[in-house]
């Protein structure tokens, strides 16, 4: 009865959206932040840490202010849209220093994501139909952890350019956005 629920299903859009755009970044952002003109393995390794330390510092802030306002929906969607901007302008950013903050504002956003939201499932599955929705959402939302990097790289093979994909992955946020919307 668990899967016939619509709420799971849309749950596992939701997730998948969000695990899309996270393991795109993850597996992509050295390639990112060399392309946006740091050199040099080294450099190229200090600087892809910095958008995962602006991502610590948000994703505590967001989950005080999640709880001390005890609201889960809008503190999910507007780190997500967040993370879409910062995909698209880290695209078209003029400097390395503007691509790495824009590269910062999409980790924090898309990073933020997963811990809130594990609070909207919970919220409206209970007993043994828990277990069963929660894995269920888990599942189909991690086949996106296949899904992001290799489309990431079939797009920048395809097109010669990290644009495109970073152009798939904000979509991708845009839907979880509007699907949260929904919930």
């Amino acid at each position: 009865a668990t899967l016939r629920d619509g709420r799971v299903w849309l749950m596992s859009l939701i997730y998948f959206c969000f695990v899309l755009g996270q393991y795109g970044l993850n597996f992509w952002m050295p390639t990112l932040v060399k392309a946006s003109g740091v050199t040099g393995n080294f450099n190229i390794g200090l600087v892809s840490a910095i958008p995962y330390i602006c991502t610590f510092v948000v994703m505590l802030a967001l989950g005080r202010s999640a709880d001390h306002f005890r609201e889960r929906r809008w503190h999910l969607i507007v780190p997500a849209g967040f993370a879409g901007i910062g995909f698209v302008l880290a695209t078209i950013a003029p400097s390395t220093t503007l691509a790495i903050a824009a590269l910062s504002l999409a980790a924090a956003g898309v990073i933020s994501c997963a811990p809130l939201f594990w609070s909207l499932p919970t919220a409206f599955l209970a007993g043994t139909g828990a277990a069963a929705g929660i894995a269920w959402i888990n599942s189909l939302g991690n086949l996106a952890g296949f899904l992001g990097p290799f489309m990431i790289g079939y797009l920048k093979e395809a097109t010669g350019s990290n644009s495109v994909g970073m152009y798939f992955l904000a979509g991708a946020l845009i839907i979880g956005c509007i699907a949260t919307l929904c919930v």
